[in-house]
């Protein structure tokens, strides 16, 4: 059976790894559903790389099968996840091109499948997230990062919404008093079904723009994209150093 070290799941603006090299392109089969990977080799791990919104871009925030995905993780016995995703930012100590590791989350969302306990088979699960995300990764990532000489922040809270709308000012307003950092619309329930899959989970946000009445600017998808691109280099080289020298 096809095994993997690791798993890497791109957000917006992060369709490839491009330093894997024997690179396959295979469909694994779950329970919800069949998910898409590049496998290949990185500083000789096996690596299996998911583009979170399908290779061109096609699948929206809210109708991305997130079970299938972490479960299709599970499946090829990664020992850890390293995410990314596009952000926008309500802290002006978080600015655009600027990398955050996320330790917390608000939840916002409204109709997706949240759990791989729906059945009942296991009795109520009760999963903990007082550290949602890995707190060991995050720590190695962000010293890499230091010393690769990209601008990160440990720690931010990411706002989650339910897409594919971006936010309103007022909500914004609301978010920011609630204690939250950056918005996005994916980390949930990605992160909380790696949890219930027992998988150490790590996200590294890329900050994109300025949220919604916080930038003197409208935003636009295709702006996202772009900012991406120029942090292009930064994160493949953050995910190739990390690849290669963190802990399994």
């Amino acid at each position: 059976m096809l095994q993997v070290d690791l798993a890497v799941i791109g957000g917006s603006g992060v369709y490839r790894v491009d330093m894997l090299k024997n690179v396959e392109d295979v469909d694994i089969e779950t329970q919800y559903g069949q998910v898409n990977f590049l496998i290949g080799d990185c500083k000789d791990r096996k690596v299996a790389f998911l583009a979170r919104h399908g290779k061109d871009h096609s699948v929206a925030p809210h109708m991305i099968n997130y079970r299938a995905n972490i479960q299709a993780i599970k499946n090829l016995n990664a020992k850890k996840i390293i995410a990314t995703a596009a952000v926008g930012s309500l802290n002006k100590d978080m600015a655009p091109m600027d990398f955050v590791l996320l330790d917390q989350f608000l939840d916002f969302t409204k109709t997706r499948k949240s759990t791989f306990h729906e059945d009942g088979s296991q009795g109520v699960v009760h999963v903990d997230v007082t550290e949602p995300y890995c707190s060991e990764m995050r720590s190695f990532l962000y010293n890499k990062a230091k010393s690769l000489g990209i601008r990160v922040h440990n720690g931010g809270c990411y706002v989650c919404t339910e897409g594919p709308r971006f936010e309103t000012p007022a909500e914004i307003k609301m978010f920011k008093q609630f204690g939250g950092d950056l918005v996005g619309m994916t980390s949930v329930p990605e992160v909380v079904l790696a949890r219930e899959a027992g998988l150490p989970y790590v996200t590294v946000a890329m900050v994109t723009n300025y949220a919604a009445g916080i930038s003197p600017t409208i935003l636009s998808h295709r702006e996202v994209l772009e900012c991406m691109k120029m942090l292009s280099g930064n994160i493949s080289s953050l995910i190739m150093e990390a690849i290669g020298e963190i802990q399994l």
